[in-house]
């Protein structure tokens, strides 16, 4: 097991980088870290200071977002 790797606790699940964010999203990864500033997404701080985003918090929120419509 690498010793570098951030390890999340198990009932929270997988950490997701702001740049996964902003794909899921599909917003600038800056637009991300405004999001969590700002306290409308909650983030765990790595031991180098990097944000990371619960997978299932970002997925809850998707779920309340339409979906785009594609030209029909």
């Amino acid at each position: 097991m690498a010793l570098d790797a951030p390890q999340a606790p198990l009932s929270q699940g997988a950490l997701l980088t702001p740049g996964e964010v902003a794909v899921l999203f599909r917003v600038d990864p800056k637009t991300v870290t405004r999001w969590a500033q700002a306290g409308k997404l909650s983030a765990v701080r790595t031991l180098g200071g990097h944000r990371r985003f619960h997978e299932s918090e970002v997925r809850a929120l998707l779920t309340g977002i339409p979906q785009q419509r594609t030209g029909e």
